[in-house]
């Protein structure tokens, strides 16, 4: 298989999770605000919107190769972020199989930062 079709795959699956988990606060932002502001975020509301759109435009961006870098980096950021605000109770089983699976993340997208989008992505084209 071409490299250029394993990074094309790699981007899909990196960018599921996030333009799912997008998707889904945008259509329950109450939800979602309501879930930020138990666990004593600033601004709930303010931060649903802004955590929605970092995923759902963030993900469509890696999914589409669409200014790929500073997009990876970005969601390289959320993942630790996230990590370390929503997932440090490791005296809870899941919560530590999240906090690894958002540093996992977050090395994911620092490789795509770090090597680019491959052949089949909007930055390639437009190169």
């Amino acid at each position: 298989m071409p490299s250029s079709t394993v990074v094309l795959i790699g981007r899909i699956l990196l960018s599921i999770i996030f333009i799912l988990a997008g998707f889904g606060k945008f259509t329950g932002l109450a939800g979602t605000a309501g879930y930020f502001g138990s666990m004593g975020l600033p601004m709930p509301m303010v931060t649903a919107v802004v955590v929605a759109l970092v995923e759902l435009v963030g993900g469509l961006a890696i999914l589409l190769g669409f200014f790929t870098r500073p997009a990876s980096y970005l969601l390289a950021a959320f993942c630790l972020a996230t990590a370390f605000v929503a997932h440090f109770d490791f005296a809870d089983q899941m919560q530590m199989i999240n906090f690894q699976k958002n540093l996992a993340m977050a090395g994911g997208f620092l490789v795509l930062a770090a090597f680019g989008p491959g052949a089949l992505s909007v930055d390639a084209r437009r190169a």
